[in-house]
């Protein structure tokens, strides 16, 4: 691997062109023309302006990158997550370009990418899923048929989604009469699919994660994370590991991350996704993603492994640079997302000039942006400007930390999350790791309506 194109933008880029250019390769950012003074653009080696700036005629536009790295003489694509990630149809354009494909094979992302044939994979392999169809309902009377033998409550979701869209939750029959044409449609819609699956629906579940690698010959995992705090199934916390999850369950949960792995013969970085059932203690597998994550740090900040430049070299043919014995999990790690976002506002993204920007620092505190002063928060992108990772060798450490790290944060020109994150930070069931998928809608919905979402008055 001499020239390594990134097909992405923001703090991703920015990642990916660091672990390029520490292994001496040199990179080629893409960007658009809302781009063209980004920082992932300056500190890329050289750039190559692919189009407009609405990502569909720019950074999804598979010809356009494509086009670029055969001008730029690059022989890798790195595509960061989101935009073409986990298109299928994209991996194997540029490996038949000649050029390597940061990730892993054509094939492993069409089947993870359907997310009935991921679940079947799975089954195949052993790993727990949750109840449901087996594979996409065609029909009304099929959906109902297998909804009464899941029973309800019950999830209609898009066979080709992911990011938690497409998902609906039905509570009986009628309502999967109105729901299944609508689902369908929004589908086909938003991810160029109608097809779609049943699962049960899993009221308080903790969502909870396994970050896996493979050489296509060795298979291993790097831990857990914890990523149950989400808004709109959007993650806002993440951490590592997963605090009060038994060991019986985590050496279930890693085991079964690497048997679906290895059923595909996976390459590269990925992550497996749980459902987890703490009063049954039971957990389902989700899907797949088969691409890095934005919540990777806190894994790194755990193990101490760049799980970047193992993609680099792992794709440039390498074996694993360590093995599962030398995988050892140290002490506790928190990732906060740091949106252009007004909370008072119902989260409403504040696109605009970054006029002042000043970032945490101080001892195990780590913040990956794309976002600097003097900048762009565009509103054709997502609204991400940073992520700030803190490390304590106790949970509790990494709070006080993630606190103090959170009360240094300065961002002027455009309204950030970070008072609503500094507030969660305190908030007594975040502090007790008590939460859940829905914990967060309720409590904002609670606090909406005059209540703090437990029927006191806020």
């Amino acid at each position: 691997m001499r020239k390594l194109l990134v097909a992405n933008r923001g703090e991703i880029a920015v990642r990916v062109i660091r672990a390029g250019r520490e292994l001496g390769v040199r990179t080629v950012a893409v960007c658009s023309e809302a781009d063209t003074d980004a920082l992932h653009v300056r500190l890329a080696d050289e750039h190559v302006v692919i189009g407009p700036a609405p990502a569909a005629r720019s950074y999804l536009d598979s010809d356009a990158v494509l086009s670029a790295a055969a001008r730029s003489g690059a022989d890798a694509v790195h595509p960061g997550y989101g935009f073409l990630s986990e298109r299928a149809a994209f991996a194997q354009q540029v490996a038949d370009a000649g050029m390597t494909f940061v990730g892993p094979s054509p094939e492993a992302i069409r089947l993870m990418g359907d997310k009935a044939l991921a679940r079947s994979t799975a089954a195949r392999a052993g790993v727990p899923t949750v109840p449901g169809s087996d594979g996409a309902v065609t029909d009304l009377s099929d959906a109902l048929e297998a909804a009464e033998r899941v029973g309800y409550p019950i999830a209609v979701k898009a066979a080709a989604g992911g990011g938690g869209r497409g998902i609906r939750i039905v509570e009986s029959p009628d309502e999967l009469r109105t729901a299944l044409p609508l689902a369908q449609a929004e589908a086909a819609a938003a991810f160029g699919s109608g097809e779609v699956y049943l699962e049960r629906f899993v009221p308080r579940a903790r969502h909870i994660e396994v970050q896996v690698f493979g050489d296509g010959e060795h298979f291993l995992h790097l831990g857990e994370r914890e990523c149950s705090l989400q808004r709109r199934r959007q993650k806002i916390v993440e951490e590592a590991c997963a605090p009060g999850l038994p060991a019986r369950v985590r050496q279930a949960m890693t085991e079964a991350a690497v048997r679906l792995a290895a059923e595909v013969s996976y390459s590269g970085a990925g992550t497996v996704e749980f459902l987890y059932d703490s009063v049954r203690e039971e957990f389902f597998f989700i899907e797949m993603n088969t691409r890095i994550q934005v919540e990777h740090p806190v894994t790194e900040m755990v193990t101490g492994r760049d799980l970047v430049r193992e993609q680099l070299t792992v794709a440039a043919g390498a074996s694993l640079s360590f093995t599962q014995e030398e995988v050892e999990l140290r002490g506790h790690a928190m990732e906060f997302r740091l949106n252009a976002e007004n909370p008072d506002l119902g989260f409403m993204p504040s696109p605009g000039t970054i006029t002042a920007m000043r970032m945490p620092g101080g001892p195990f505190v780590r913040v990956d942006s794309g976002c600097e002063q003097g900048g762009q928060v565009s509103p054709f992108y997502d609204s991400l400007i940073a992520k700030l990772i803190v490390w304590g060798d106790t949970r509790e450490t990494a709070l006080a930390r993630a606190r103090r790290a959170l009360d240094e944060v300065e961002v002027e020109g455009v309204a950030t999350t970070a008072p609503f994150l500094r507030a969660l930070a305190d908030l007594p069931e975040f502090v007790e790791a008590d939460y859940h998928t829905t914990f967060l809608e309720s409590r904002l919905a609670g606090r909406a309506s005059g209540h703090d979402g437990t029927g006191r008055t806020a």
